[in-house]
């Protein structure tokens, strides 16, 4: 009798059992197939995480280049603002300079006394319009004789034969000016084309005072 009984429920075990395996069984390849879709998707993810960081840090580049180009902008708009203005004022200290230098040292100390004020004057005026345009940027190119050229400063007016090596400046005919760094009036030049031919070499004195002799070694090649 208890032998009877007991069989039903063991039958009954087993095939909850087997429902289980079945179970497990049909579950296992969609566990796996979810963990295979999770392992592909990573790299995925991040790639676009790549992405998304490099579109980041082009776009903050792009930010802080387009803030240095205003700020360059900002700071030639306020230096060159004056360019035209300054270039306008040139022909006053021109005329200034003209006026001053067509009197020569010796007219000046035998002028009388209205015409020395005149002339305080105009001196007060030059030196007040260079200060002026020095304070906004604008300064003289006033090249030194025997100088490279320099065709970026210099413009060469002329070619003569002077004491200053081939090449080199020989006279300023007109002051330049810049603004900057920006040229805003070369210097008018005459170059120098090397000595005369047949000039002399130059003579160094002697302790004495008197005239030396040639810088030729020694050697007299004049006759």
């Amino acid at each position: 009798m208890t032998d009877d009984t007991q069989k039903p429920d063991e039958a009954e075990a087993a095939k909850a059992g087997e429902a289980e395996t079945e179970a497990a069984g049909s579950e296992a390849p969609g566990a796996e197939a979810r963990e295979s879709d999770a392992e592909a998707e990573a790299p995925a993810a991040e790639d676009e995480a790549g992405k998304l960081r490099d579109q980041l840090l082009r776009a903050l580049a792009e930010v802080e280049n387009t803030k240095k180009r205003a700020a360059r902008d900002v700071k030639e708009a306020r230096e060159y603002a004056v360019t035209g203005f300054a270039r306008d004022m040139l022909d006053v200290a021109d005329n200034l300079a003209r006026a001053l230098g067509s009197l020569d040292d010796e007219t000046k100390a035998q002028a009388g006394p209205a015409l020395q004020t005149l002339l305080e004057g105009v001196e007060l005026t030059e030196r007040r319009l260079a200060s002026t345009l020095e304070r906004h940027g604008v300064k003289p190119v006033n090249p030194e004789a025997g100088e490279p050229l320099d065709p970026n400063r210099h413009q060469a007016a002329a070619q003569v034969p002077a004491d200053q090596p081939k090449g080199t400046i020989a006279h300023v005919m007109q002051p330049g000016y810049v603004i900057g760094e920006r040229i805003l009036r070369a210097a008018t030049v005459v170059v120098s084309a090397g000595p005369a031919q047949g000039a002399k070499p130059a003579e160094a004195p002697a302790a004495d005072g008197s005239e030396g002799k040639p810088r030729n070694g020694g050697v007299d090649v004049s006759a």
